[in-house]
């Protein structure tokens, strides 16, 4: 996978025409260009950061902080509504939420090889968890352990839940949210987003069995959130259901693209980094 991301760099169109080594410029400290100060040495820390001459004086260990290129905060944000923990019968232990704890995964590794401060955020009905951010290994890391811990919830998170949100994601930050899009408070957050001027982007998560339908005799469909079922022959359903699913997606497009956010689908059977690579990569060689 790190091999695969390799030249793909997460780019928000404010950055596009900057110049210099970074495409996004600040002056957070870490290992950039000009030294900044010395701090102790903690776990984590890459080795090429450690000042060689300072220890054979001081017999410790010391890493140079320096000015970095690093500005943005890339925000992760997850929809952890239980429409997300829906899984394909071919794999039923790989859901929409493994997958999109897979991508933010990527998306962590990315920023942090740039040089970028990234932080995640779930939303839930039981209330947000929240890893500021930072960059480095170390805070690679800790999304690691937070990403383990999510789990879908019921709905997703009420208005009242969000105010630490907008409390810290800054105006020139990056946001990509991943999500079904089948709630209406998360297709109303990122549209509040991207009207308040923060880059927004969407990952839509797909099922396989919504882009194929691929049911055949007798099947009881049920809504994970409201518990409504429909029993009904799969084969029967399967023109009227593409038609009005296709439509309806059609729709949430056309009100993402209004509010400018860009947006792609990511179905469970393809790779990890190809909804990323639909992003950010170069034209021509996304897929």
């Amino acid at each position: 996978m790190r091999s695969r991301l390799r030249g793909l760099r997460l780019v928000t169109r404010r950055a596009v025409g900057s110049h210099g080594i970074g495409l996004h410029q600040s002056h957070s400290r870490g290992a950039g260009l000009e030294f900044a100060q010395y701090r102790a040495y903690e776990p984590g820390d890459e080795l090429r950061q450690i000042d060689w001459k300072l220890y054979a004086r001081s017999d410790k260990f010391f890493v140079r902080e320096a000015e970095r290129e690093s500005p943005v905060a890339i925000w992760i944000l997850i929809d952890a509504s239980a429409s997300m923990g829906q899984s394909d019968a071919a794999r039923p232990d790989y859901s929409r939420l493994d997958a999109s704890k897979a991508i933010a995964a990527a998306i962590g590794e990315l920023a942090m090889q740039q040089g970028d401060r990234f932080g995640l955020i779930a939303l839930g009905d039981s209330g947000l968890r929240l890893v500021p951010p930072a960059t480095g290994l170390r805070q690679r890391d800790r999304m690691m352990l937070e990403l383990l811990d999510i789990a879908a919830a019921r709905t997703f998170a009420s208005n009242d839940q969000l105010g630490p949100l907008w409390e810290r994601i800054g105006t020139h930050d990056l946001v990509i949210m991943l999500s079904d899009c089948f709630d209406n408070g998360a297709v109303a957050l990122v549209e509040k987003l991207a009207s308040a001027g923060r880059e927004t982007l969407v990952i839509e998560m797909l099922t396989v069995a919504e882009r194929d339908f691929p049911f055949t005799g007798g099947f009881r469909f049920r809504d994970p959130e409201t518990g409504e079922e429909l029993l009904a022959d799969g084969a029967a359903l399967r023109t009227e259901f593409l038609a009005r699913f296709g439509a309806a997606r059609e729709a949430l497009h056309a009100s993402l693209d209004a509010t400018g956010i860009r947006h792609v689908a990511h179905v469970l059977d393809e790779p990890v980094d190809l909804s990323l690579r639909r992003l950010f990569a170069a034209p021509g060689t996304a897929d």
